[in-house]
């Protein structure tokens, strides 16, 4: 006959098991772990239309040629810096081969709101809609001229109530400037503490700026005046890029120039293929590496992408893995795409830098 003393610390000792599991599965839900999620996003195709509108529109005296097939951007959802990840949420989405859990810190600097973060996301993608209109127009032809401008202020640096972005660089110390180099070169010339002046033009006026320089945090011979130098372009023809806000980031860039190309030369650079890429694009048409390369396959194979263009540094990542029956195609610059896009709308099988 069973003792029911130990019967009854049988089930005690049950009871409490199932208690804990049951708090500590509440605690795996509930309890939030510093990664954020990154899955496919929708992708977008340069050559159609985006909220209705063509994504691209050019002025009324400029000659553009039909495309065919599509040329799509990827994107990637990552949570926001508010999001909050729980444990049992990170193991889920790690064995997904579409998703992947990233230490927050990697996406997002400490104590980043999620205001500051989609002010950054839209300032990244304007510059992107600069560097890829200038990169097509050079590829296709056109002579793009720069001027050095004040692209971004240092907050409390010593420029920071004296300039504005916008600014154009038109002189340093009354000498004649005319690419970025240039004013760095010519405010390097300077000791911290001593006056610099900047000649910049603003609303159509030149505005003679003295700024007091400041040392370098880390190096304290090294004078600063508290400015990113970006450049502002005079473009040849009108070109607009209609991509709204609520896509961000710099990745479109290298789809952006493709479009752009595609439409003001004659020929299909797809030729009739539905094919989809990535890449930073730079003014002089240098493709650069991005994140989220995984989730942004797997988003081209969801929408029908046969062909994805891979920035050659993302390469191995791209390839670490199922290729979700994608031809990875690597490229370096915008003539590398240009060129292996040429040769596979005439030949499918044609022999192209690859991934593999």
């Amino acid at each position: 006959m069973s003792d029911p003393s130990k019967l009854s610390a049988r089930y005690t000792t049950m009871v409490v098991a199932t208690i804990s599991l049951i708090v500590l599965t509440c605690v795996a839900f509930m309890v939030p772990v510093p990664y954020v999620r990154m899955q496919p996003g929708p992708a977008y195709d340069t050559l159609g239309n985006f909220d209705g509108k063509p994504m691209f529109t050019f002025g009324d005296d400029v000659k553009t040629y039909p495309t065919t097939g599509s040329l799509d951007f990827t994107t990637v959802r990552v949570g926001g810096p508010d999001a909050r990840l729980s444990l049992a949420g990170a193991v889920v989405a790690y064995f997904d081969g579409d998703k992947a859990v990233v230490p927050k810190d990697l996406i997002y600097p400490e104590n980043e709101t999620a205001k500051q973060s989609t002010a950054e996301s839209a300032a990244q993608l304007s510059g992107s809609k600069d560097s890829s209109r200038v990169a097509a127009l050079r590829a296709a032809g056109y002579t793009v001229n720069g001027r050095p401008s004040v692209a971004g202020l240092v907050k409390g640096g010593a420029a920071e109530k004296l300039l504005k972005v916008g600014d154009v660089f038109t002189a340093v110390d009354g000498t004649k400037v005319a690419t970025p180099d240039q004013v760095v070169k010519a405010v390097g010339t300077h000791k911290p503490g001593q006056t610099v002046r900047l000649t910049v033009e603003r609303k159509g006026k030149s505005v003679d700026v003295p700024v007091v320089t400041r040392a370098d945090a880390k190096d304290k011979k090294t004078p600063r005046v508290g400015i990113t130098i970006g450049e502002t372009y005079q473009y040849p023809i009108k070109i607009d890029n209609n991509v709204g806000r609520s896509i961000g980031g710099p990745s479109a860039g290298t789809m952006f120039a493709l479009a752009i190309y595609d439409k003001l030369t004659p020929g299909s650079l797809t030729g009739g293929k539905k094919i989809a890429g990535t890449g930073e694009m730079t003014p002089d048409g240098t493709v650069g590496p991005i994140g989220g390369i995984r989730q942004k396959m797997a988003g081209a194979a969801n929408k029908g992408a046969t062909i994805f263009l891979v920035p050659a540094a993302n390469c191995g990542e791209a390839t670490d893995g199922d290729d979700d029956g994608l031809k990875l195609v690597k490229i370096s610059t915008l003539k590398d795409a240009i060129s292996s896009l040429e040769k596979l709308a005439k030949d499918p099988d044609a022999k192209v830098p690859s991934c593999s």
